[in-house]
């Protein structure tokens, strides 16, 4: 794992949110390998390489809240978002009182983790290197593409890089021993031998997460313990 970085990301907030779980939303008890891949992605991502998420820490204890969110179930055409553009005016409100909801959701609240990831480069003649060290740089100064998020765009996270050498933080005593989380979302699989540029994707992938002593080990998306 020559080219492995670490980032520690914490919230007032986040919401992993369940798959089965159709209309409510209710989050996993721990952050998941997809979401965690999509805060590195935040940070420093490019087309010609994927970010492969190792082991995943977490720091603080497993709690939960309740609250109520005001959503909309449709979204506005695009034919009338382009009808706008075009003529430089239109209607682009959702105003329909039917159209929106207010849903329930069970969410953690306090949270903090440490991520361990490496990446994979898919072509071309790119230097890991290089790769590496513009997301150290990135990562070390607060820069990122686009604000990271735990779940849900509106839980914001702060991160800190965390050097070499660098010792990971304890976790809370609540997390000591052996923990099986049930069924985990690992990712979304795609197909391989295609062009990475245009990758079709196949279908999420799920795991058996168990967190010992705060850690949880993320099996490769390929392997036997991943399954559809």
């Amino acid at each position: 794992m020559s080219f492995g970085v670490r980032l520690k990301v914490w919230s007032e907030f986040a919401c992993f949110s369940r798959p089965e779980m159709k209309v409510e939303r209710v989050s996993y008890d721990v952050i998941t390998p997809s979401a965690a891949r999509g805060v590195i992605e935040a940070i420093y991502w490019k087309p010609q390489m994927r970010w492969v998420i190792d082991r995943l820490h977490v720091l603080r204890p497993i709690r939960f809240t309740s609250i109520r969110r005001n959503e909309v179930g449709t979204k506005i055409p695009a034919t009338t978002a382009a009808r706008a553009m075009k003529s430089g005016k239109g209607d682009l409100g959702l105003y329909i009182e039917a159209e929106r909801q207010q849903r329930a959701g069970l969410i953690l609240r306090d949270v903090a983790y440490v991520i361990e990831a490496h990446f994979d480069l898919l072509g071309g003649d790119d230097n890991e290197a290089k790769h590496l060290d513009q997301f150290n740089r990135r990562a070390r100064d607060g820069q990122c593409f686009r604000r990271p998020y735990l779940g849900l765009r509106e839980h914001a996270a702060d991160f800190e890089l965390m050097e070499p050498g660098q010792l990971l933080p304890s976790p809370d005593e609540s997390l000591l021993g052996e923990r099986a989380l049930g069924w985990m979302l690992h990712d979304i699989e795609y197909a391989k031998g295609e062009n990475y540029r245009m990758r079709r994707p196949i279908g999420p992938r799920f795991f058996h997460a168990t967190m010992r002593d705060g850690v949880i080990h993320v099996p490769p998306i390929g392997s036997a313990e991943v399954r559809a």
